[in-house]
């Protein structure tokens, strides 16, 4: 009672029934992909949750202090307050451990979901028109939520953090002419500085987070107010939405999705040891430590640095060192290219349509292709991060490896793409199905020229007839034309909403509605599916019992006639007649 007049006080000013309605009523897609998003979203928000209970004990300080705790073998040694507060937080303060380690398990989790929700968008074709905008938001994101778990990573002042921070001071010094001066604004003096972790945090805990929090909240609204992109099939059009509302269904299962988010990271945070900075030890500018490899979402520049040959030249005087190729241009290169690939590909293949249904990876050879390539590349550069590692798991000299990596990081890229451009483009062409269903001929065909699109396609990549059993069917029906689709294997036949006038924009309409599904001009309406045995049992007996009514019918006519004549003459004949 008392909260429907609340709810009804709040209508009453500020009219928010018609906008609820509208929200509750959106329709979200079904499909298990789309969910990639709302991980992310669910893991941001446990950061958010464990990054609060974690500012309560941490100090962000670089002086010193004497460590008294749990840990014996630091108890009563001198380190700085950053160090001393993650150690205590570790063994001394209730649930701060759990607390630390999940808070490690979510930004790792929160990276991964970012990355894969941009390779489903990039190979999908989710960030063509008019989506655009949200895909240069999603790359901003993963670049800040890369940066965010850098500087989370550098604040207990350990020694492996520090070596991280050390070698991004690095990096950025190797810019030529204001790399020293970048260095220099930052860190508030020289590496290692009193400001460098107080900066850290206030970046770490307010700039960033603010800026993801708006992206978030920017990102969303776009989606609610252009509707959600769905893929191809019966009955999705580029016009609507087919899946469940907001209430209460998807409610429910978006709810499940983050309980079991929460669940699944504490169960790691409190199970699954990660980052114990006990071991390693404060960190000391003259110290260093073997093995010693970042988190996984920048351990690509490590293995970019190790693999890089030491290249040095100068540029007017000016000496640009070898950690600028593999830790700046290498980076910078990346994100222009993902930032600028929707309007490359829209002026390569010339298609500025609106676009509401999203692709099959194989309906676009080159950007599967070049997507393989770059993740290919990306992982060599990972795997090459930890090559002391291997080179101590498979007791080789670690400079072989680096040979062996540097090879890969070559060749491997053009061999996955070019692998995936042809079985795409083999899927396309072909009639199989699956990766499971090509055969050499297809393969032998997709390595040769591909047929040129045709001028009603617009240049524009057609997904191949693979779905069996599935056509469209168009009909003139006098001056108009109309068109069905039809599923024999499913017994499903869905007719066209309207009839258009000319069979030209008919094809069109249902290559919207139904792409890569055969059509089939016919000379009038599809004939209706043949009956069933009941169906034809019942029309049979039917006509039997419609064809033995009438026979008693007549017999029973005939014969009140026949019996009104005999009455006739049986009758005495009036005199008066």
């Amino acid at each position: 009672m008392i909260t429907d007049r609340l709810a009804r006080a709040l209508d009453d000013r500020l009219r928010l029934s018609p906008i609820t309605r509208r929200a509750l009523a959106k329709v979200f897609p079904d499909h298990w992909a789309f969910m990639l998003g709302e991980l992310a979203l669910y893991s941001f928000v446990a950061l958010i949750l464990t990054g609060i209970y974690l500012t309560f004990f941490f100090d962000a300080s670089s002086a010193d202090r004497v460590y008294h705790g749990e840990y014996a073998p630091l108890d009563g040694a001198t380190t700085s307050a950053a160090y001393a507060s993650t150690v205590r937080l570790s063994w001394d303060v209730r649930a701060g451990l759990l607390i630390r380690q999940t808070h490690h398990w979510a930004a790792l989790l929160f990276v991964a979901a970012i990355l894969l929700h941009l390779m489903r968008i990039f190979f999908t074709g989710a960030f063509r028109k008019p989506r655009e905008l949200n895909w240069l938001i999603g790359v901003t994101m993963l670049a800040l939520a890369l940066a965010n778990g850098f500087t989370g990573y550098s604040l207990p002042d350990d020694l492996l953090s520090g070596l991280g921070l050390r070698i991004l001071v690095s990096v950025v010094e190797s810019i030529p002419l204001v790399g020293t001066w970048l260095v220099a604004l930052g860190l508030g003096g020289e590496f290692p500085s009193d400001s460098l972790i107080p900066r850290l945090f206030i970046t770490h805990v307010l700039l960033v987070p603010a800026i993801l929090v708006a992206l978030v909240s920017l990102h969303l609204g776009i989606l609610v107010r252009q509707k959600h992109s769905q893929f191809p099939g019966p009955g999705r059009t580029e016009h609507n939405v087919v899946g469940s509302r907001l209430w209460p269904s998807y409610t429910l299962r978006t709810l499940a999705l983050f309980a079991w988010v929460l669940a699944v990271l504490f169960a790691l945070g409190g199970l699954v040891q990660i980052n114990p900075v006990w071991l390693y030890g404060p960190f000391e500018p003259a110290q260093s430590t073997s093995p010693a490899q970042p988190d996984w979402y920048i351990a690509w520049g490590d293995g970019a640095l190790r693999l890089f040959p030491p290249w040095e030249f100068r540029i007017a005087g000016y000496l640009v060192p070898g950690p600028f190729f593999p830790g700046v241009v290498l980076g910078a290169v990346t994100f222009l290219a993902l930032y600028a690939w929707p309007f490359v590909e829209r002026l390569r293949i010339r298609d500025r349509r609106a676009h509401q249904l999203l692709d099959r990876p194989r309906d676009h050879p080159v950007r599967l292709g070049v997507g393989v390539a770059a993740l290919t590349f990306y992982v060599v550069l990972v795997v090459a991060g930890g090559d002391d590692i291997l080179a101590r798991l498979l007791r080789v000299p670690v400079y072989d490896l680096l040979g062996l990596f540097r090879v890969l990081a070559l060749v491997l890229p053009v061999v996955t793409g070019l692998v995936a451009y042809l079985i795409a483009r083999a899927l396309r062409r072909g009639d199989a199905a699956s990766l499971g269903e090509l055969t050499r001929a297809d393969l032998r065909r997709a390595a040769g020229r591909a047929p040129a699109p045709r001028a009603d396609e617009g240049g524009v990549e057609i997904p191949a007839p693979d779905r069996p059993g599935e056509r469209v069917e168009l009909w003139p029906d006098g001056g108009l034309w109309r068109w069905r689709y039809r599923d024999e294997a499913g017994q499903v036949a869905l007719a066209g909403s309207r009839a258009v006038r000319s069979e030209a924009e008919a094809v069109e309409a249902s290559r919207l509605a139904y792409p890569g599904v055969d059509r089939v001009v016919v000379p009038g309406p599809p004939p209706p599916p043949p009956p069933g045995r009941v169906r034809t049992a019942l029309r049979r007996w039917g006509r039997v019992a419609a064809a033995g009514s009438l026979l008693v019918g007549l017999l029973v006519d005939r014969r009140r006639r026949r019996g009104q004549r005999g009455g006739d003459r049986a009758r005495p004949r009036d005199p008066a007649e």
